[in-house]
């Protein structure tokens, strides 16, 4: 069931099983809403605004910041566009704006694609195929990437997600699975420096209260279950309700924003942003944790997100 295509991220393709129920647009693949009950799980937008702040966005083929757009791989030189003009980076990749190719739509599920071609930003051809699925479980974000190009290529992916308990997330508590924090420098481009969270206000390995910390930060070295996912969960401060996010062994780092500095007042620290990312900002000059692709190889991945039980 499709609404109508006036909306800013064009067709908007609506999920539901059981008391989930979710909306991705065209335009980016999206997730623009995602609910159990009736109650929102993320910090989304409404069918006539566009994406503002990440909100919902695919960031491939990076997420994070680009140092001064530029990168070299295989020969080739790249150049990204400036899309971050106070840090001077190219941020969050290609595909944010562009329209996906519907593959198929049924009530629970929906699969959209699209093929990044070649560009000066970007001279690699890979094909990204997401599937997002509802059930008892929540939602569950299935990725893809083939290289159909005819060389090998750099590739790297993140989600942008917001998740929500309806409420400013001073009064929220936070159990995180990273025990590293990534440093940066003033332009918030990784310095290489690994820092240990244990004793810092970045600690949330045993839980605790957001408050007032800000964070605009990447963890590593997460803490996993025995089948391989770390798991982020938000909640009251009495643990009444909770909503997960959770990433399989293929996203080794996840992003943490409190919103402070997003455009929009008036939703700042409204929810907190939980990035699923398969490599840090600036992996592709850096080289850490990206995923190259030879031809014809692919790579896939897995997040969730649900309600706490």
């Amino acid at each position: 069931m499709n609404l109508s295509i006036a909306s800013p991220t064009g067709k908007q393709f609506i999920i539901h099983a059981g008391a989930y129920s979710a909306t991705i647009c065209e335009v980016g693949a999206t997730l623009r809403s995602l609910t159990c009950d009736g109650v929102e799980l993320v910090d989304g937008f409404g069918p006539d605004e566009f994406s503002l702040s990440g909100r919902g966005q695919v960031l491939a083929p990076w997420p994070g910041r680009l140092d001064h757009g530029a990168f070299s791989f295989g020969g080739h030189q790249a150049q990204a566009a400036i899309n971050d003009i106070e840090h001077d980076a190219a941020i969050h990749g290609l595909v944010r704006w562009r329209s996906f190719e519907l593959i198929s739509h049924d009530n629970d599920a929906v699969v959209l694609g699209m093929r990044i071609f070649p560009s000066p930003s970007y001279p690699f051809s890979v094909l990204l195929t997401l599937e997002y699925r509802v059930g008892p479980e929540g939602l569950v974000v299935s990725a893809e990437a083939r290289n159909v190009g005819t060389e090998a290529c750099p590739f790297a992916l993140g989600f942008h997600t917001y998740l929500t308990l309806g409420d400013l997330i001073d009064t929220a508590t936070l159990t995180f699975p990273g025990t590293i924090s990534l440093s940066v420098n003033d332009r918030l481009i990784p310095t290489g420096e690994n820092v240990p969270v244990k004793g810092t206000p970045c600690d949330f390995t045993s839980g605790g209260s957001i408050g007032a910390v800000v964070l605009d930060t990447t963890f590593s070295n997460l803490n996993r279950s025995s089948d391989g996912t770390a798991v982020t969960i938000l909640g009251d401060t009495a643990m009444k309700r909770t909503v997960e996010l959770w990433v399989d062994e293929q996203f080794g780092y996840l992003q943490l924003f409190t919103g402070d500095t997003i455009g929009d007042v008036g939703r700042r620290r409204r929810g907190l942003a939980v990035e699923p990312m398969t490599a840090p900002p600036n992996t592709l000059q850096s080289g850490e944790a990206l995923i190259v692709l030879t031809p014809d190889e692919e790579w896939r991945g897995q997040f969730g997100i649900r309600s706490g039980k």
